[in-house]
């Protein structure tokens, strides 16, 4: 067996989020992946955030998915999904969410809301995914061009984008559809100033984890209550079937709604202007795209394996195990990395090259294993519909500007994408 590596000081430092504000350490990774597969690495105290025990960092694609397929080995139960710790008074709050349970209960909840998918549900939200896209782009290039010919894209296209798609599937009225990007923001972004502000700070002076019972209480509320209306009216929407569900206790409804609310916005959210970042930066590939060389829906796999939305995610070791000859502990935390992964020479040939013609195309960015996204065909559905639409609304897209990314070793976002989208 190999020995664990060596001080994880010696390691490159994948975790500070700070670093992700000026792109994902792919350099980083490549190293740890060659030579440190399952990298021991540091917690220390940023941002505010105390420190922690430490971690071990997965970054083989094999090894990624592994994890990923053995919930008996890596608990999504245990420690729940975040790399910080959360506290210990929360965790049973927290377990009631789908995303941190482990099978058999994992799988009840998961048959229960994928029964609210329908193809009617799907049929209706395609169309008026299109008709928004085609809607919200056609009001910035005319903004654009009734000024300097420059938008940016996040602000003025695919955060509402994502934001209002969601707020359909899942019924909330227009006149709450804010309170959604209001809550993503203050939950996915947490580690970034620009998007939840300065942190709540507890009694003992500590920054509240903003998965905490206190901090979702509105969310909570206001879940409790649409549902509530959802039964006296019910509607053809994702909250309906599930206010009406008799499987689902009132808890687990407020958890799925907090679930949906904040992976359905931010998936979307993010991947739609990485996407179009790839496609800016590699002109070739987006004249493919436009031509059809290149199909829409192999392009919309090559631009998840390339800026997937979702940077890592955590186990906790259930049992002492072995993973890449390296001996893991029961309750060592455990975290993948889907961008690591994405990029494994082992797996993807050329993997720093955008190659939208890409097959097979194995990616990680939707998770693998029990915990594969519930929502994959509809984060899909909606990339595909926005870049069809993007390519007939602007023809000749150019960059305008640096893009802004959230500081997040979590979220892999853009905050600010500045494009030239009119002459």
């Amino acid at each position: 067996m190999t020995p664990p590596p060596g001080p994880a000081a010696a390691l490159p430092d994948v975790f500070d989020p700070r670093q992700y504000a000026d792109g994902v350490p792919y350099d980083r990774y490549r190293t740890l992946r060659d030579h440190h597969p399952v990298a021991r690495q540091e917690e220390p105290a940023v941002l505010g955030w105390p420190a922690g025990p430490g971690f071990w960092a997965v970054t083989r694609h094999a090894d990624v998915t592994a994890v990923l397929r053995d919930p008996a080995t890596y608990s999504s139960c245990l420690g729940a999904t975040q790399i910080r710790d959360p506290d210990p008074e929360d965790l049973p709050f927290i377990r009631r969410m789908m995303l941190n349970q482990d099978p058999p209960g994992h799988g009840r909840l998961r048959t229960s809301v994928s029964r609210a998918f329908t193809p009617r549900r799907v049929a209706r939200f395609e169309e008026r995914a299109r008709e928004r896209a085609r809607t919200l782009l056609g009001w910035a290039v005319a903004g654009a061009r009734a000024g300097d010919g420059t938008c940016d894209l996040v602000p003025a296209v695919t955060d509402d984008y994502a934001l209002l798609n969601l707020a359909d599937l899942l019924g909330v009225p227009d006149s709450d559809r804010e309170l959604l990007l209001h809550w993503t923001q203050r939950v996915i972004g947490y580690q970034d100033p620009d998007e939840a502000g300065e942190p709540t700070l507890g009694p003992d002076g500590r920054p509240v984890n903003p998965r905490s019972p206190a901090m979702l209480a509105d969310m909570f509320a206001y879940a409790t209550e649409l549902a509530a209306h959802k039964r006296r009216h019910p509607g053809d929407d994702l909250l309906t079937a599930l206010a009406t569900t008799p499987e689902l206790a009132a808890g687990e409804l407020e958890m799925f709604f907090f679930l949906l609310t904040v992976a359905g916005n931010d998936t979307v959210r993010g991947a739609a202007p990485g996407g179009v970042l790839a496609l800016v930066e590699h002109p070739d590939e987006l004249r493919a795209l436009r031509t059809g060389a290149a199909p829409v829906p192999g392009a919309v796999e090559e631009l998840l394996r390339w800026h997937p939305p979702v940077l890592t995610f955590r186990r906790t070791a259930a049992r002492d195990t072995e993973l890449a000859g390296v001996r893991i502990r029961r309750g060592d935390k455990v975290v993948v990395f889907h961008a690591a992964a994405n990029r494994d020479e082992r797996v993807f040939a050329e993997p720093d090259r955008l190659d939208l013609r890409r097959t097979p195309n194995p990616h990680v960015s939707f998770g693998g294993g029990p915990h594969v996204c519930l929502g994959a065909h509809f984060a899909r559905l909606q990339l595909a519909v926005f870049y069809e639409e993007f390519l007939a609304a602007v023809p000749q897209p150019r960059p305008a500007g640096v893009p802004r990314r959230l500081v997040s070793h979590f979220i892999n976002s853009l905050k600010s994408l500045p494009l030239r989208v009119a002459d």
